[in-house]
């Protein structure tokens, strides 16, 4: 590229006022490592607001921000980064960067490891995991500290509503039931949540088919991509095998499956939770369980939630429990434990999400949450529901019924 035409555009971009939005709880991890000698990347699906807190980092601490997903960068390659990095030297006199969707840019490790190396602060954002972690292992091994972004936690929605759980008394605090039940159904995305146009849902959706998954991987199946997403979106937290959806949508193989569901997990769009098994082969023979990136985008993909808030409920717990960063897994034999969780190679916690527990469930809930605890030798469980809040003790077993808006603001 033309070095006054990369002028023109970083000039041009880092005149752009930021948003008035809320500073994410990962911000404040962020800036605890903000002056160690590592790279730091944000990664998680496109316009969850990785953007967002480059330019708030950005207004609070000075430097330049490259926001490699502009059109205008369409001819940049990897020789017209030393251009870019003498401009910027030049025009903002910084030591620190702020490279948006730089993933979109062949080579680009290479260039961020030398810059980071020569004394220079780089954040880096990114929304696809699979180039990701191959420029990690080859380019930045040891040499980066990774964060992941997901939708809005339930203590950001309340932010962002301005509910200040502190000021609540006991009698308003009804207002974060109602809350939640915003929250359960409309997601975390932020900028669905601003304007509650669903044409935005329909344009994330298309760019990550397109973009991140059809045109990267080569791609030209598209009726069986978007007829897998619509199976995924119908059956959040149920199991499926790679062979029954090769099945159903009448293709080649298992393995084509598997690595169209790769592609997909790689956008952040979707995940695949595996079931608990001493063997390791086995764990990858079993069913997987299916869990999507935000409600609000579940609905616009064909998710129909009339009658399934339990499933809702069980993939908002999913992804909250994915902000923790730790192992997860379902566990099943002859009854089913919805989560349970590793941490250091041992299992800590056995969690059972009921949307109402009541004579007819109660049963069979608690038989898969003690199966698990006993398993695993733990002391308690835990029961997510909407509303039902008690202590249950049996065979020296102590059972937490939790309702969600409370488990939900627990750290």
């Amino acid at each position: 590229m033309e070095t006054e035409k990369i002028r023109e555009i970083i000039t041009d971009r880092n005149n752009y006022p930021e948003k008035d939005l809320i500073e994410r709880e990962i911000t404040k991890e962020i800036i605890k490592v903000k002056n160690t000698p590592f790279v730091k990347i944000i990664s998680g699906i496109r316009r969850s607001g990785k953007s967002t807190i480059l330019k708030q980092l950005k207004e609070k601490f000075g430097g330049a921000y490259i926001n490699f997903d502009d059109e205008r960068f369409v001819n940049f390659k990897i020789d017209d980064f030393e251009k870019l990095y003498e401009l910027c030297l030049e025009i903002f006199k910084t030591k620190l960067f702020y490279f948006d969707e730089i993933q979109n840019i062949y080579g680009w490790a290479r260039f961020v490891r030398r810059i980071s190396e020569s004394g220079e602060n780089v954040f880096v954002t990114c929304s696809n995991a699979t180039m990701l972690s191959k420029e990690l292992g080859t380019h930045l091994t040891g040499r980066h500290i990774m964060f992941r972004l997901y939708p809005f936690s339930f203590n950001e929605f309340l932010v962002f509503n301005n509910v200040k759980i502190s000021e609540l008394t006991i009698k308003e605090k009804v207002k974060l039931k109602e809350k939640f039940s915003e929250y359960l159904i409309e997601g975390g995305l932020p900028e669905y949540l601003t304007t509650r146009n669903t044409d935005y849902l329909k344009n994330l959706y298309e760019s990550i088919l397109y973009r991140d998954v059809m045109a990267r991987y080569n791609l030209s199946n598209e009726r069986a991509l978007k007829e897998l997403v619509y199976l995924a979106a119908n059956n959040i937290s149920k199991g499926i095998s790679f062979n029954s959806v090769k099945k159903i949508l009448g293709l080649g193989s298992a393995t084509t499956v598997s690595d169209y569901f790769s592609y997909l997990e790689n956008t952040y769009l979707l995940f695949l939770l595996p079931k608990y098994k001493y063997s390791l082969r086995k764990q990858i023979q079993s069913n997987k369980k299916i869990y999507l990136i935000d409600n609000a985008l579940s609905k616009q993909l064909g998710f129909s939630f009339s009658e399934n808030k339990g499933k809702l409920l069980e993939n908002q717990v999913f992804l909250k429990l994915k902000r923790r960063d730790c192992e997860l897994f379902y566990f099943q034999e002859k009854n089913e434990c919805d989560f349970i969780v590793r941490e250091k190679n041992k299992i800590k916690q056995a969690i059972q999400i009921c949307y109402e527990l009541n004579e007819e469930n109660k049963e069979r809930e608690l038989n898969g949450l003690i199966e698990a605890i006993k398993e695993f030798k733990l002391k308690e469980g835990i029961i997510i529901t909407m509303n039902d809040e008690k202590t249950i003790k049996t065979d020296n077993i102590v059972i937490k019924i939790i309702p969600a808006y409370k488990w939900f603001l627990m750290d």
